[in-house]
């Protein structure tokens, strides 16, 4: 549609928009009702957001489908990833916690691959793509369906609808899990919205294949660096999440101002490694620590510590590359970031024994 870079972290903002929306109640409720009736309109949004993608001829319509994807979203790492851990119980809370947070990073990487996939291979990619993506959803409505019924213990005189929170004695918790994966999905999201634009910098055109190809490796390696660090202490991991950022950065910002493009590449695989660690160091401290009926509410306290950063410095960013080149506003994202991940590490050396 020819928007500028600003214009497309907008659109890729109204996304993380839905999504805080969503975590601010979604938990609640869920801990409250019980997971399916909140999965289920959740799931509904997100099939509404592939119709309007599918159809979308202006920036409105796809402002309103990504955020009707930002609620389904929320919906689902609050409510969705309790869910995983109720049914892992309380004898495989560590399992439960890497298989939502794999679930997770490996679904947003199997995403950006099929457009690319379809984009290069179809001369009308779009309709394919989102019904290709009513058919997974589809089956998100099966498994949704065979879970089992949640009963809670928290008393209806005791329960109002709030700012999400978690008990007092979790906070810190809390406070380490966001330090990390704020930075993570922080990076994560720079790549995802305005690495494409980087990208047909250094190559010279658009190549929608290595966009998408470059997201998945990104949301690949956080899914099996979880896999393959799992039995790390929680200290470790989220020290080694926030020097994943640091070094991603750092590859960054040579990307910019070398035009190369296996830089860059390292960065997003480096990112995708600091945002799966701190989210499965995040998500395990609240599996272990968190009361099952505050657990879908402390999920959605994670996920706004997140996510706030993740739209907020992306938007600014993209201004910026507009005024200022591309190589600059990288440069400026990625110094703040750097210091943000330096400051977690520290954050954790000295509060996680």
């Amino acid at each position: 549609m020819g928007f500028s870079n600003g214009t497309l972290t907008l659109i890729f903002a109204a996304y993380i928009a839905g999504l805080l929306a969503a975590l601010l109640v979604a938990g609640q409720l869920s801990d409250r009702y019980g997971r399916k009736p909140v999965l289920f309109p959740g799931l509904a949004a997100a099939v509404l957001a592939c119709i309007l993608f599918g159809t979308a001829s202006t920036v409105a319509s796809l402002l309103i489908a990504r955020l009707l994807s930002g609620i389904a979203v929320g919906v689902i790492v609050s409510a969705g990833m309790a869910s995983v851990a109720d049914v892992g119980g309380p004898a495989r809370r560590k399992t439960a916690a890497l298989a939502a947070s794999v679930a997770m990073v490996l679904g947003a990487g199997l995403g950006p691959l099929l457009s690319g996939i379809f984009s290069v291979s179809l001369a009308q990619p779009v309709v394919p793509l989102f019904g290709t993506q009513l058919l997974i959803l589809f089956s998100a409505f099966a498994v949704a369906g065979s879970l089992p019924r949640t009963l809670l213990t928290a008393r209806q005189s005791e329960w109002r609808l709030r700012l999400p929170s978690v008990p007092k004695g979790n906070r810190l918790h809390l406070a380490l899990g966001i330090a990390v994966f704020a930075p993570g999905i922080t990076s994560t999201s720079f790549i995802l919205s305005l690495g494409p634009s980087l990208l047909k910098q250094l190559l010279g055109g658009s190549n929608p294949l290595v966009a998408g190809g470059t997201a998945c490796l990104m949301f690949l390696l956080a899914t099996g660096v979880q896999l393959l660090l799992k039995r790390f202490s929680i200290r470790n991991q989220l020290l080694l999440g926030a020097a994943s950022v640091f070094l991603a950065m750092l590859c960054m910002s040579i990307a910019a101002y070398a035009s190369a493009v296996a830089p860059l590449v390292l960065a997003a695989m480096l990112a995708g490694a600091g945002q799966g660690l701190g989210q499965l160091g995040g998500l395990t401290l609240i599996g272990l620590h968190v009361p099952e009926h505050r657990r879908a509410e402390a999920n959605a306290v994670l996920n706004i510590g997140g996510y706030i950063p993740a739209a907020i410095l992306p938007v600014c960013t993209g201004y910026l590359i507009d005024y200022t080149g591309i190589a600059s506003g990288a440069t400026a994202f990625a110094a703040i970031l750097a210091a943000a991940a330096s400051a977690a590490a520290w954050f954790v050396r000295v509060k996680l024994p």
